[in-house]
């Protein structure tokens, strides 16, 4: 048995939808975090999976790289946001944090 491109888009689709489920149903700001995290890694397998199957080169590798890249960033910049928030208004829960307007 060999490992084609349905297993890879299988995964994805996996790892999507339970981040999709992460973003929308958690409370937490550090859940809802970790849930665009699984979004983007299901990205990068469909990249490194067009990529290998599509015979696009390494294309798609130098994009799954720069999403890497800016996963990190953004994860550096929104723990900062978060423990920020946290810092001023002692919770990290998304409904409570709808006073920021004010």
């Amino acid at each position: 048995m060999t490992v084609g491109l349905t297993h890879f888009l299988v995964v994805s689709t996996l790892l999507f939808s339970m981040g999709l489920y992460a973003i929308i149903t958690r409370k937490n700001a550090v859940m809802v975090l970790m849930g665009i995290e699984l979004v983007l890694n299901s990205a990068n397998i469909n990249f490194v999976a067009f990529s290998r199957f599509g015979n696009f080169g390494y294309s798609g590798h130098l994009v799954a790289l720069f999403v890497i890249v800016l996963a990190a960033a953004e994860a550096a910049i929104a723990l900062a946001i978060v423990l920020n928030i946290y810092k001023n208004m002692s919770t990290v829960n998304v409904d409570e944090i709808d006073n920021l307007r004010e």
